[in-house]
């Protein structure tokens, strides 16, 4: 999987379409969750592609501190279904420390994770902290890197 780190304006038509469409394949219809995808926080990002043969297989959006949370932070990770098992999760995730790290030189990380990918983002270095809690009708709890 290649990586592309690019920030609203470097986006093409194609490649913004392509990225929409992804997430609401994942976030809207995947988990059957009713939500805003498109939140007008989009412009304000850098975006983390992960393309292969030309095609969007992994995603992530970053933002710097203030911009979502008092911290830098990473949101809408995921991996096209029929890829998740190649590791493309933990490439994905990686690219966007790096790419938070570069672009903005931040090294607190605030996300707000699915609880169900705890351990996951453990692996990564991110900690709980606090309760969790229900957004968009999903179990999620914050967690942050230091």
């Amino acid at each position: 999987m290649e990586i592309e780190v690019k920030n609203f304006e470097e986006l093409s038509n194609k490649q913004l379409y392509e990225l929409l469409q992804l997430r609401s394949e994942v976030f809207v219809v995947e988990q059957d969750c009713i939500y805003q995808d498109v939140d007008g926080k989009d412009e304000r990002a850098i975006h983390v592609l992960g393309m292969e043969d030309g095609k969007l297989v992994a995603y992530a959006r970053c933002f710097q501190a203030g911009d979502y949370f008092d911290e830098a932070s990473i949101g809408r990770v995921l991996v096209r279904e029929n890829y998740r098992k190649l590791g493309y999760g933990h490439e994905i995730t990686k690219a966007s420390i790096k790419a938070i790290k570069t672009k903005y030189k931040a090294d607190k990380i605030k996300i707000s994770a699915q609880t169900y990918l705890v351990i996951f983002y453990e692996s990564h270095g991110f900690k709980t902290k606090g309760d969790r809690y229900l957004e968009d009708g999903i179990p999620h709890i914050a967690m942050v890197r230091a």
